[in-house]
């Protein structure tokens, strides 16, 4: 794994946006198999459903995807790419994508197996979901 300059990484391991993109790029590339082809899929089509998210590397090189808050990691796995979404429990998911991660509170998953097919509109409604529910206002609190 390449090495980040020090002032592009912060306390949490993110790099920025630009050394992000690049380290994806790699990560994808070195990934010669299934798995970098799965990756790249999915990247191209979070891409497409929403152009402004922000691509970060996190986590000793985990890709991550963020709009007003994570959206969804990008690990890989020897048998697996999985699609982490951080508030995957509280999204819609009537494709019934989501096929691990199941028992939590809070977060659910796409195991993503190679020769799987995978339901890129789905996909991409889910992504429009989670940068629905990252945007939307957050209730007033009031006093007691």
């Amino acid at each position: 794994m390449k090495k980040t300059e020090p002032d592009t990484q912060s306390q949490d391991g993110a790099v920025s946006a630009e050394s992000a993109t690049r380290l994806i790029d790699a990560k994808i590339a070195a990934l010669a198999d299934w798995r970098g082809k799965t990756l790249a899929t999915v990247r191209a089509l979070i891409r497409q459903a929403d152009p402004d998210v922000v691509e970060e590397v996190k986590w000793r090189g985990v890709p991550v995807w963020s709009h007003a808050g994570m959206i969804c990691t990008g690990e890989t796995y020897k048998l697996a790419v999985k699609l982490t979404f951080a508030k995957g429990a509280a999204l819609p998911d009537p494709a019934g994508l989501f096929n691990a991660s199941l028992d939590g509170n809070t977060r659910r998953a796409i195991d993503l197996h190679e020769g799987a097919h995978l339901d890129t509109a789905a996909l991409k409604a889910l992504i429009r979901a989670a940068v629905a529910l990252n945007t939307a206002p957050k209730p007033k609190r009031t006093s007691v």
